[in-house]
């Protein structure tokens, strides 16, 4: 047989690929295992050396009674690792027991002075007991602080191992504490008071500052702005300027964050709503560009969090009046600070309405919109009136509706009507509500297979195919809204807006929301469902008659119950009749001063109700309204009168027989009577427009043009028509267009020029050039005191002169001479 090889052979590279992974793991950790408790060993030997080398120097030798119980504190951590390695005494014979003891009591290694180079049993040899040599060492006093020493590398010579220490220096705690107290009043003395500086001094030391925060709001600006996906930390330390403590420049640093961070925002937001990545999407592998752009994303949605907070905050303080610990920011200071703050959210409102956090802006808002400071109130109004406006889906218009209906409801309709004057705003189209669900052009349908197969042929099949690709890739390159849910969200916002209308009737007739919720309605009447139009025209007619209301509201419940009539309601039997008569009685109530606001209403309800149902007026009552008009239109401002004539302009055209009211002659019985509130019975037929001729003199030149163009009978061709600026354009518009407003002339005045221009002659032209000269010699010459005699003068003048000075002295009284 062979001899058995002992020696263990090198494993193959292919068997080493056969080991299993537990094995490599289990090698790996037992190699560390040995590395660990050799470096173990080797601290303790240096553990071990250090402290003899120490109690060699302090020469104060450990007593062998109980040494553990000595020094507990010095050694709990080599007693502890010496106790592991340490065999239990448990598992120890009774005689190798005793013989530990036994060397335990002599234990000569323990005592044995490491610096000296003696054998190790020298001592033995000599019988020098440890205690009497422990009794040698001097001792030293308690009361005196012991000496720490500082331990050195020691040297090592022939004689043995010196250890080398020094002392460390020990401070007297007691005076310490008295050379502090002396230092302390010494530095009083050193300091310097304070310089106080002047006013100027103080004004230009705060420019400096806020000239140095204004270049790092630039500069912080620009970087974000230049790059905004790798800058967006700088967000953050721009933000945290709005935090700024110097009470110098604080307010004004603090508006200009507001604003800045206002702007950034504005700029970089994408254009779509970034919403939180789910816990799949975080663990999948991306490329560094998403990953860049989500980091981006993730960094701008929590900052334009926190800034809105921030503005919130300002809010709140300012409206409870709340001020701050550091006292940096005045409580008059906070009203300007939160305009600004209501400002940017203003501007956030209407430029952000697709981003992150829209709705807890639209809820910070709606309740400023009914703040007591006006200029806040007309912001936020204002803001929503923008967004409304701009709004084409309708579904920021739809959060906002919703907030602003459940804050009325909840302030039992106590608040401003600006709020639902914001209304009238909304974007929504007569052709987007009025349609019904089945009119409206579904979404095409593609043929199946099966029926291509029955219809076309292989070459239309495969044209067919190609044409519906191309449709669908069409249809996504738009991604336009369908209508379907535009015409969702307006019918969801009407409703709300219905609703609102509908309980402030119901609930508070007297309140003052009472004229923009008529406003309202008449605006949006042609869009309220047919089932509710007796109800609300009765409803109407019972706030007319009640007599609460004023006449500008009496107008607009007329244009609400026309504007209804003259939508759907055409189908329904409906007798107005009292409304004609109750505009009939208002119009001689209107103000004829500089707010004549609801002649514009008036000019409004005339085209409803005249012009627009022509069909259903008779003539009796166009002649009466138009007699009316004329007589108004001598009471008011030009533009109203301008407006006014307008009217009866397109009335006249509409209804061509009331031409009769431009001739003298009667027509049929009984007399006119201006008084009666009844149009239908007044007789206006046997009147005449006599107003125009008055009109004709009037001091405005369109008054006169419209009048003159009415005595001819309102010709469209001819000298006596009108041009086309004024015949083209509406009544409302000639109301606006020739407004009073700025208190001045429209159009203005023309001066009066003569035609002979006379040379006007002025100051020193009157003069020749002998009485000028003269004239500046004297004034030039200097003024001399000498007393006046006249009598010197007398010599010198002729005898006709003198003989009328005695005249004149003659004529004088006695006592005057």
């Amino acid at each position: 047989m062979k001899a058995r090889r002992n020696k263990k052979q090198v494993p193959s590279f292919r068997k080493l690929l056969k080991t299993s992974k537990v094995k490599l793991e289990n090698k790996l950790k037992n190699k560390q295992f040995k590395q660990q408790s050799t470096l173990k060993k080797y601290r303790k030997e240096q553990r071990k050396l250090r402290q003899a080398v120490k109690d060699a120097v302090s020469k104060k030798p450990i007593p062998l009674e109980d040494p553990k119980e000595k020094r507990p504190g010095k050694r709990i951590e080599r007693e502890e690792e010496e106790e592991e390695e340490a065999l239990p005494l448990d598992m120890m014979d009774e005689d190798d027991l005793q013989l530990m003891k036994d060397l335990g009591q002599r234990a000569s290694f323990l005592t044995r002075d490491l610096s000296s180079s003696e054998p190790v049993h020298a001592r033995k040899r000599k019988h020098e007991h440890v205690i009497d040599k422990y009794e040698k060492i001097p001792r030293t006093l308690q009361t005196a602080p012991e000496k720490e020493l500082i331990h050195l590398l020691p040297i090592k010579d022939k004689s043995g191992i010196i250890p080398q220490t020094r002392e460390k220096p020990v401070i007297d705690s007691n005076q310490d504490e008295e050379d502090q107290e002396e230092m302390e009043p010494e530095e009083e003395i050193i300091e310097e008071p304070i310089k106080e500086l002047t006013l100027e001094e103080h004004l230009i030391e705060r420019k400096k500052k806020l000239q140095e925060k204004k270049m790092r709001i630039a500069a912080l600006a620009s970087a974000i702005l230049s790059d905004p996906e790798s800058n967006i930390k700088k967000l953050k330390e721009l933000r945290s300027m709005l935090m700024e403590q110097d009470p110098d420049v604080a307010v004004t640093v603090r508006k200009l964050v507001i604003v800045s961070l206002m702007e950034l925002f504005k700029d970089i937001t994408p254009s779509y709503k970034i919403r939180p990545l789910t816990e799949a999407e975080k663990s999948t592998k991306i490329r560094k560009e998403t990953q860049k752009l989500r980091e981006f994303e993730e960094g701008l949605v929590s900052q334009y969090k926190f800034y809105l907070e921030n503005l919130e905050q300002i809010v709140k303080d300012w409206k409870q009046r709340k001020l701050k610990k550091s006292n940096v920011v005045s409580l008059k200071a906070y009203k300007g600070l939160a305009e600004v703050a209501v400002k940017s959210l203003c501007e956030l409102l209407v430029a952000l309405p697709h981003f992150n956090f829209h709705n807890n802006i639209i809820v910070l808002i709606v309740p400023l919109m009914n703040d007591m400071s006006k200029l806040v109130s007309e912001m936020c109004c204002e803001a929503v009136k923008k967004l409304f406006k701009q709004d084409k889906l309708g579904q920021a218009s739809l959060g906002v509706i919703k907030v602003i209906s459940g804050f009325v409801k909840g302030r039992n309709y106590e608040v401003r009507p600006e709020m639902l004057k914001t209304f009238l705003c909304l974007r929504i189209k007569e052709v987007e509500v009025k349609k019904d669900t089945e009119d409206i052009n579904k979404q095409k349908k593609f043929m199946t297979f099966k029926e291509k197969r029955k219809t076309l042929s292989r070459m239309q099949r495969k044209w067919k195919k190609a044409e519906e690709k191309l449709e669908r890739e069409l249809r996504e390159a738009e991604a336009s809204e369908s209508t379907e849910k535009k015409l969702k969200l307006h019918t969801e916002t009407l409703n709300i807006v219905f609703v609102t209308y509908f309980r402030i009737l119901k609930k508070a007739q007297r309140s003052p929301l009472l004229p923009a919720v008529l406003e309202g309605l008449a605006k949006f009447a042609h869009l309220i469902n047919v089932e509710f139009f007796d109800d609300l025209l009765v409803v109407l007619h019972s706030l007319i008659e009640s007599g609460d209301l004023s006449y500008q509201e009496s107008l607009h419940c007329v244009q609400t119950a026309f504007h209804v009539l003259s939508g759907q309601g055409d189908v329904l039997n409906i007798d107005p009749m009292k409304f004609y008569t109750h505009l009939y009685k208002t119009l001689f109530k209107l103000h004829a001063g500089a707010t004549n606001e609801g002649v514009e209403i008036v000019l409004q309800c005339l085209d409803v109700m005249l012009t627009k149902r022509r069909k259903q007026v008779s003539q009796q009552r166009a002649l009466a309204f138009i007699k009316r008009l004329c007589t108004l239109a001598l009471h008011v401002l030009p533009n109203s009168s301008i407006g006014i004539l307008a009217t009866n302009r397109i009335l006249m055209h509409t209804f061509p027989k009331t031409d009769l009211l431009l001739d003298n002659e009667s027509q049929g019985s009984g007399v006119f009577l201006p008084e009666l509130d009844e149009p239908e019975y007044c007789n206006a037929q046997n009147t005449a427009l006599w107003e125009l001729h008055a009109l004709r003199r009037h001091y405005h030149p369109i008054v006169q043009r419209f009048a003159a163009h009415l005595i001819a009978g309102a010709p469209s061709e001819g000298s006596e028509a009108l041009k086309p600026e004024l015949s083209r354009r509406s009544p409302a518009e000639l109301f606006e267009a020739y407004s009073m407003a700025a208190m001045t002339f429209n159009p203005p005045v023309e001066s009066s020029n003569s035609k002979r221009k006379d040379k006007v002659l002025q100051g020193d032209s009157f003069l020749s050039e002998e009485i000028s000269q003269l004239i500046k010699r004297h004034c030039s010459e200097v003024a001399t005191q000498s007393p006046l005699d006249f009598t010197k003068y007398l010599e010198t003048l002729p005898t006709e002169a003198k003989l009328e000075v005695s005249d004149q002295r003659r004529m004088l009284p006695s006592g005057l001479d």
